[in-house]
């Protein structure tokens, strides 16, 4: 079912640019361009074919950038040219534009695709920027202001993201000299077999406090066992609805990890709880949870948590995705407030299909905990 909502909804993103560009060609090219749009439209199904046959999987990451950076080019150009069709139409019926204006724009729409496109790529394949984030904790004993935490988040390993770009995250994250790191879910996008040398460079990854891991989604698509195996061979301390009490500053830091918010769906045992994630450390001066999806935040608040760290959202990673991911969760990126409890959803450190940022760039978070000033 998931597969055929998916190629109607890029049947149709496809379809729309194709029947608004497709006429502008000479007929023999239109019969081509028709073809390699069929093409594109069914390369998930071929993708995921050329995977699952041993001899043909070589194919299979090179006819991954041209998939995914299709789809994210036609994303772009049939957004703009719906965009254009409705002011288009707009401006007709008030008499503010001429039909014989039509095929310029178009073109000028075509041509603001592929620059968008192409900014998006750059955005996507760059070294992801450190962004610095201050957390105001009531309460918190002085000595235990200061906390330093390295956050990284939907890497995403897979077809178009390999070792290079993970070896570039972990130099820039060695550079920060954090108290403590933690990813909170979605490493890769494949088996352990296929991806396991390209996550290897995140086994250089040491913090004072230690590396924590927890469990995404993606996980669970991709074999959840071998993946959180995967994890502690590269040294993070795997934590699935269980916490560790942690000295830092002569208090104390009570990090608990939950599975993934919808764990349950794929793997009953592996339901998601707050609550027995902390029960697991008891009462800490500073309480920290590390959950994937953002709506774990009610849960989160009523276990008493002071600080939840989550990703999965990707800041929406793409207009028009950004705008959808609120039906879905409470927040999209950013430190907000939800009563009492503090939330940081992280934009990703990779992207997940098309190598497409905008609008929502990449990043590490280094997370500043801070004693709270009274009023």
């Amino acid at each position: 079912m998931f597969a055929l909502v998916f190629l109607g909804l890029l049947g149709s993103v496809y379809g729309y640019s194709g029947w608004r560009l497709i006429p502008y060609l000479p007929r023999l090219w239109s019969l081509g361009a028709l073809l390699i749009l069929g093409l594109l439209l069914l390369s998930p199904l071929i993708l995921f074919r050329l995977r699952s046959r041993p001899g043909l999987t070589w194919l299979a990451d090179p006819l991954s950038w041209i998939a995914y950076g299709a789809m994210g080019f036609f994303i772009i150009s049939t957004s703009l040219l719906l965009l254009r069709d409705l002011l288009g139409l707009a401006l007709t019926q008030l008499n503010l534009l001429s039909p014989a204006t039509g095929p310029f724009i178009d073109l000028l729409t075509v041509t603001l695709a592929i620059a968008v496109t192409g900014w998006g790529f750059f955005q996507a394949r760059r070294t992801p920027s450190v962004v610095e984030v201050e957390v105001p904790i009531a309460e918190l004993p002085s000595a235990m202001s200061g906390l330093r935490i390295i956050q990284i988040s939907d890497l995403h390993v897979g077809p178009t993201i390999k070792r290079p770009f993970v070896r570039k995250v972990v130099d820039r994250i060695k550079t920060l000299q954090a108290d403590l790191i933690v990813f909170t879910g979605d490493l890769a996008d494949g088996t352990t077999e296929q991806l396991g040398p390209d996550v290897g460079p995140l086994a250089e990854l040491e913090a004072p406090l230690g590396v924590y891991f927890i469990t995404g989604n993606h996980e669970y698509y991709s074999g959840v066992e071998a993946w959180t195996d995967q994890a502690r061979s590269l040294g993070f301390d795997v934590l699935l609805n269980e916490g560790r009490l942690l000295e830092y500053g002569k208090g104390q830091v009570g990090l608990a990890g939950i599975t993934d918010y919808g764990a349950n769906e794929i793997k009953p045992e592996h339901a998601s709880d707050p609550g027995k994630a902390f029960a697991t450390i008891g009462a800490a001066d500073l309480r920290i949870l590390l959950a994937h999806q953002p709506r774990s935040i009610e849960a989160a608040h009523q276990a008493g948590c002071h600080l939840q760290l989550s990703g999965h959202t990707h800041g929406g990673q793409f207009v028009p995705w950004k705008y959808l991911i609120p039906l879905q969760q409470p927040f999209v990126a950013g430190l907000h407030k939800y009563r009492e409890s503090w939330i940081y959803v992280h934009r990703g450190t990779g992207y997940w299909g098309p190598p497409l940022r905008l609008g929502a760039p990449s990043e590490i978070a280094l997370i500043t905990i801070r004693q709270a000033s009274t009023p």
